[in-house]
């Protein structure tokens, strides 16, 4: 199923001069959410056994979910600062239009873990390449960074140091 007959742009989102790429027909559809989600699991590396996919707040929490469940792995959410309720690991962030700070639990990834990290888009790199620091620091290993769409003339992906993959390429 071609994906990308579900995704929207939107005009000047969230500030003037942004073409947001919006999924949400993607997910309101059953067959279209579903294709996604097998198509993204296909990408995982193979013959590398995932233990986590962390799904990126809060876009990458739906399909990141799904794709745990394809490749039986666990699920790790990694959120907005404040979101979540135990001890945590943060990590500031540039965005395309300002600057955030991401937390994950400090248990969430053990040591040598491999780490599938997936998030709906990657645009200029700074919210995947904030995961991926995160996952490190706690000494899992990031083999993947997997995303429905990626930006290329944003050049997100010169700031990471893992393999990338996507559906999608605008």
């Amino acid at each position: 199923m071609k994906i990308d007959n579900f995704i929207r742009d939107i005009p000047d989102f969230p500030n003037p001069g942004i073409i947001f790429k919006d999924i949400t027909p993607l997910l309101a559809n059953h067959s279209a959410l579903v294709s996604c989600a097998d198509q993204l699991a296909a990408l995982s590396p193979k013959g590398v056994n995932i233990d986590k996919v962390i799904g990126v707040e809060s876009r990458g929490f739906i399909i990141g979910g799904m794709i745990a469940e394809r490749l039986g792995a666990g699920f790790v959410p990694v959120r907005k600062k404040g979101k979540l309720p135990y001890k945590v690991k943060s990590k500031n962030y540039s965005l395309e239009y300002g600057e955030d700070t991401l937390e994950i639990h400090i248990d969430a990834i053990q040591p040598g873990e491999h780490v599938l990290i997936h998030d709906d888009v990657l645009a200029t790199g700074g919210t995947a390449k904030a995961v991926c620091d995160l996952v490190v620091e706690l000494g899992g290993v990031v083999v993947q960074c997997n995303f429905i769409m990626k930006l290329d003339f944003l050049s997100g992906k010169d700031k990471l140091n893992a393999p990338i993959s996507s559906l999608l390429t605008y």
